[in-house]
């Protein structure tokens, strides 16, 4: 792995050295890769955009108003998915 140190790579090392260059992704580094000594790729973490995980975890997040769950608005829903036949 002392190959891969550095944040830039040469793509003949980033090929030989994936699976450990994806760990270090995935432990937040970015690693920029080098043809011939030009950069030209970076390898970066996908960041989530929402980590829900549990149930309740939009808990304090949602604003509903006093009807939300009304006949009213219920039938409004149903009229939305409604298909002619």
């Amino acid at each position: 792995m002392s190959d891969i140190e550095p944040d830039h790579i040469d793509i003949y090392d980033a090929k030989a050295n994936l699976s450990q260059i994806i760990e270090r992704v995935e432990r937040g580094d970015e690693i920029v890769i080098s043809r011939a000594g030009t950069p030209v790729a970076k390898v970066v973490p996908l960041r989530r955009a929402v980590a829900r995980v549990a149930r309740g975890s939009l808990a304090g997040s949602l604003v509903l108003s006093d009807d939300w769950d009304s006949p009213y608005v219920n039938e409004s829903i149903a009229d939305d998915f409604r298909t002619e036949r």
